[in-house]
């Protein structure tokens, strides 16, 4: 008995020191990010651009898949279940970590079932408007609302979505009333809408936005921020205009719960540096997005108070009857 007990222990000490071993050789195959909204959109630009980075980093390919649906619940749900041994990760936004939570539509989605490795950016929500439309200050966009109660049509993303909460606060502060048509899927379809005049207003985010800024197809007309946009300087902030609205986005990386500390190091270290790079410096500064990292110590406890106070405003909206849960 006790020579089989003894022979069990060394066939457990070899399986831990070749697991040991295993994660020291890791990567040894390509890694899976998955961006949980459609490809085109601000997210995706974002993550595809520091993967491209962290990827010479880290020493492996890294390949970014669109898994969308479920306000981001059907692509955050495919690392949730995910084998955690770091060869898939995946970006959450603001909905991943608190609208889908909160309306608690999928009882199987779950926090815990992450581990969070970092955030790497956050940017204010913004009023952006078609550039061929008849709005040039948000003093015109309140003026045309005001007068026409429920006609001025705003493109916003997922109905109790960030966007659509920003509109909401918008609408009470300013006591106007806009027709807020939901574009499930993030800021590309936005952009369609705005492109092919379905709109002539989104609510999202200037990086989301960038190319049809650049471009000269959109401009923005308010940032839901207290500070200047460094890029888009030109853009008044909520505050300059007297309006006490704050609301905004974000990307945190995550892979699946049980995911090996050393793996994870390995991984934020490379997010990291692609974060700290010249190369992302430069490109991100042309898109309007805000470098913001928070590593793994402290990530996860930031998340948890900002999902707990946006809880909170929305509970308050629901007791209003603004939204419903």
């Amino acid at each position: 008995m006790l020579k089989k007990l003894t022979v069990a222990m060394a066939a457990a000490s070899i399986g831990l020191f070749a697991s040991a071993d295993a994660r020291a050789d890791y990567p040894e195959r390509d890694i899976r990010v998955v961006v949980p909204w459609g490809a085109g959109g601000g997210t995706d630009g974002i993550v595809r651009k520091l993967t491209t980075i962290a990827e010479d980093i880290i020493g492996t390919s890294m390949y970014v898949e669109n898994i969308e649906g479920g306000i981001s619940a059907t692509g955050v749900s495919e690392v949730m279940k995910a084998k955690p041994d770091g060869y898939t990760i995946g970006a959450l936004t603001y909905d991943s970590i608190v609208t889908v939570p909160w309306q608690g539509l999928l009882p199987s989605y779950n926090m815990e079932k992450l581990k969070l490795i970092a955030r790497v950016t956050s940017e204010p929500d913004a009023i952006v408007v078609d550039a061929d439309g008849p709005y040039e200050s948000i003093g015109d966009l309140l003026a045309d609302a005001k007068a026409n109660p429920g006609k001025v049509k705003v493109g916003i993303q997922n109905t109790g979505s960030r966007t659509h909460l920003a509109m909401l606060q918008l609408q009470d502060a300013a006591d106007v009333e806009f027709n807020l048509i939901a574009y499930p899927g993030g800021a590309a379809p936005q952009k369609e809408a705005i492109l092919n005049d379905e709109v002539e207003v989104a609510a999202t985010s200037l990086g989301d936005f960038a190319s049809l800024i650049q471009s000269g197809d959109a401009f923005g007309l308010m940032e839901f921020s207290e500070t200047r946009n460094p890029t888009y300087a030109d853009v008044p902030t909520a505050a300059e205009e007297n309006l006490d609205i704050q609301v905004g986005s974000f990307i945190v990386f995550a892979a699946p719960a049980g995911t090996p500390d050393d793996v994870v190091a390995k991984i934020e270290d490379a997010y990291k540096q692609a974060l700290e790079s010249d190369e992302f410096q430069k490109w991100v500064a042309d898109v309007g997005v805000t470098p913001d990292w928070i590593g793994t110590a402290d990530v996860t406890a930031w998340a948890d108070e900002t999902a707990q106070t946006l809880y909170q405003q929305m509970d308050d909206l629901v007791e209003k009857g603004v939204i419903s849960k």
